[in-house]
């Protein structure tokens, strides 16, 4: 027995090894969460410096060795970056532990060459950035950090207190004390029922300029809000004075001038210069387009240590890319010259969002750092903080519609195009089923390597051709066995968002087969040729289904109660018609989408605008809509709750009664496309630059 002992020992370290890699899963009563965001988890953003100084003095644009350095850690989501007062640190937004928070991190001398900022001039790493806020429970969105010229207290926005109603955003400005005190609690500056964007202060610190929709609050919008320009008191929000109406994104040139950005009827984003009167009662003496048309240009940044620069953040016909550039206008509009800051730098990379420091000598923006700056790999799983984290956990996925097998180990979810499964530990990284257009899925109960979805060309009109289909994955333990797929529906109608009943015995899925959206239940197996019948009927779109695990509930997105008016609600009704009841309703022209059922089937998650937005959407990539929170809500219609807080979209969630521990996964395939995301679709104009004698300051016409 003795010689059999090593052997013993070998085989029971080879089990714990197994079990350590296995994914950490257990039956809890709320399980894991997950959902897609789009494009998110390809954005790796860093924050990058270029020196301004040198744009002042030269009529030369940058040269491709021009010393950019990066100002934050090329591991976390870094973005919206703000110098401190004194120029020597940097405030910024970072995404990291599962939630938002801003940082204060030194800044070292700029380098004589080109070398990452992180790295003191001893070559040792620079010390970890300093939380500015406690982490709270759940994490709100806090953004637009800026500190007061003497640097007691930062103002920012935050969605910390929820509005008084449905679709009014959460986005406000507050002002803490620094460092921060218990004893001192933040103070809202916004008044109630209203939201503020994009605040900046001004140099003195006596004034904060914001963004906003006023008392109407906003309408839906999902390119250039609303928005007009109020001016406040920094200290306590008093004196709050309507300055410019029709303007976004303000910044304070000196305590007289502001710039901000406004979308005109052309089409074109344009930067304008308002000079102000804040001595008595605020108001704007004039205001001027500084830009021409032809181009856009928006997000501005100024600073006193700058007089006469602005820099802007620019889309060129011609041009797919976001870039940074300066403008001088110390010569006058009409004699003004554009310096190209970030395209010789890095020409096939988005920058987003410039400012510039307060002694003039740096202009800061963000982009994807790209895996030339090392860094972590892209995630497939990234772990958000929950806000009932001893009952279910939360996870970001690189990718949309996902959904768990029934025992929680693997998951399914498409790429539009294509159809993947993944360990839910990320083990093996993700295996293509099927390179085509796929839609939601979601796995059969009770056979083993099922998963349905719906596959044919983008869906939209009820005679779109998709249909619905059941994909066996054979062996799950062997990636190359053969995979089969079987078309469930005929004729193509608009099939699609396929759920099973837990039984395994039958499939609900919408149709567009009678000119309109309904739902329908058919085989599971066998498909329509095993039967089939209408659940659903009428003049409105019902789709987005979801059969709970205890049998008893559908639940779906519908139109029903204002058909074609673009409003969804979440309705529940029993696999035999009746039982209909609304659950969940976001106002008039509101969307509420995508319901999926939690394991105990008492409870729903689902994707939703009733917090409306919670940034200037110009100043993201591009979202096809930039609202979209995860929520949950008893059936009965109890217990809203938001789970997630940014200015992205977040959609498609499912549940699955495994607890996943909440620690991110890295993607094994790092090819996989980080930075493979779009700017906004919309800055796309078919048009050519109108000819405003506007020259490059080193030659090149401004429309190239």
């Amino acid at each position: 027995m003795a010689r059999r002992r090593p052997a013993l020992l070998f085989a029971e370290l080879l089990l714990l090894l197994l079990l350590a890699a296995s994914p950490a899963l257990s039956a809890g009563p709320a399980g894991t969460i997950v959902f897609t965001t789009l494009g998110r988890s390809r954005y790796a953003f860093d924050i990058f410096a270029l020196p301004l100084n040198h744009l002042a003095l030269s009529s030369s644009p940058f040269p491709s060795t021009s010393p950019e350095v990066r100002l934050t850690d090329g591991i976390s989501v870094n973005y919206n970056g703000n110098f401190a007062p004194s120029s020597d640190a940097l405030l910024f937004v970072s995404e990291r532990n599962g939630s938002h928070n801003l940082y204060l991190s030194p800044i070292p001398k700029p380098p004589t060459s080109r070398r990452e900022a992180l790295e003191l001039e001893d070559g040792s790493p620079s010390p970890p950035p300093t939380p500015l806020l406690p982490w709270s429970d759940p994490a709100a969105l806090r953004d637009r950090p800026t500190l007061t010229r003497d640097g007691s207290r930062l103002v920012y926005v935050s969605t910390a207190l929820p509005a008084a109603a449905p679709r009014r955003s959460w986005a406000a400005v507050y002002s803490a004390r620094i460092p921060h005190s218990p004893a001192h609690a933040p103070r809202r500056l916004t008044p109630p029922g209203v939201a503020d964007f994009s605040p900046a202060v001004s140099p003195s610190g006596d004034w904060t300029a914001a963004a906003s929709p006023g008392a109407d609050g906003w309408a839906g919008e999902v390119q250039d809000l609303r928005t007009d320009l109020y001016v406040f008191r920094t200290s306590d929000g008093s004196r709050r004075t309507l300055l410019v109406e029709d303007g976004g994104w303000p910044c304070w040139a000196d305590e007289a001038t502001l710039f901000f950005h406004r979308r005109d009827a052309d089409g074109w984003y344009g930067v304008y210069r308002a000079k102000i009167d804040i001595s008595d009662a605020p108001s704007a003496a004039s205001v001027e387009r500084i830009t021409p048309p032809g181009f856009h240009a928006f997000t501005p940044a100024a600073s006193p240590g700058a007089p006469g620069l602005v820099a802007v953040a620019t889309r060129r016909p011609g041009s797919d890319y976001r870039h940074i550039e300066v403008i001088d206008l110390r010569s006058g509009t009409n004699n003004a010259a554009y310096f190209e800051v970030t395209r010789p730098v890095a020409p096939r990379a988005h920058h987003f969002n410039p400012f510039v420091s307060p002694d003039g000598a740096q202009v800061g923006y963000h982009r994807c750092r790209g895996s030339g700056n090392g860094g972590s790999p892209p995630l497939l799983l990234e772990s958000i903080r929950s806000p009932a984290p001893d009952a279910f956990s939360l996870f970001r996925i690189d990718g949309s519609y996902p959904s768990f097998s029934p025992d929680g180990r693997r998951i399914a979810f498409v790429g539009l195009p294509g159809l993947y499964v993944v360990n839910s530990d990320g083990s093996g990284g993700r295996r293509e089923i099927f390179s085509g257009n796929a839609f939601p899925t979601s796995w059969d109960w009770k056979r083993k390597g099922v998963v349905y979805t719906s596959i044919g060309p983008d869906f939209a009109s009820e005679s779109t051709e998709v249909d619905v289909v059941a994909v066996s994955l054979g062996d799950d333990e062997d990636e190359d066995s053969q995979v089969s797929i079987k078309k469930l529906t005929v004729g193509g109608k608009n099939n699609a968002f396929p759920s099973p009943s837990p039984d395994g015995k039958w499939l609900v899925f919408r149709s567009g087969r009678s000119g309109h959206k309904n739902l329908y239940i058919m085989d599971a197996e066998d498909g329509e040729a095993g039967g089939i019948r209408r659940l659903t009927d009428g003049p409105w779109s019902d789709t987005m289904c979801n059969w709970s695990p205890d049998g008893e509930w559908i639940a779906f997105a519908s139109d029903r109660h204002n058909p074609g008016g673009g409003s969804f609600s979440i309705y529940m009704v029993h696999p035999n018609g009746t039982g209909l009841r609304r659950v969940v309703h976001s106002a008039d022209a509101g969307r509420t989408n995508h319901p999926w059922f939690s394991p105990d089937s008492k409870s729903l998650v689902f994707t939703s605008d009733l917090a409306a937005v919670s940034a200037e959407p110009i100043s993201n990539p591009h979202h096809y809509q930039p609202y979209g929170e995860i929520f949950t809500i008893n059936i009965d219609g109890s217990d809203l709750r938001r789970l997630t807080h940014n200015s992205f979209e977040d959609g498609t969630p499912a549940w699955t009664p495994y607890f996943v521990e909440p620690r991110d996964v890295s993607e094994t395939l790092q090819a996989s496309g980080m930075c493979a995301f779009q700017d906004c679709h919309w800055l796309e104009i078919d048009a050519q630059p109108e000819d405003h004698g506007l020259r490059y300051a080193h030659g090149n016409n401004i429309g190239c």
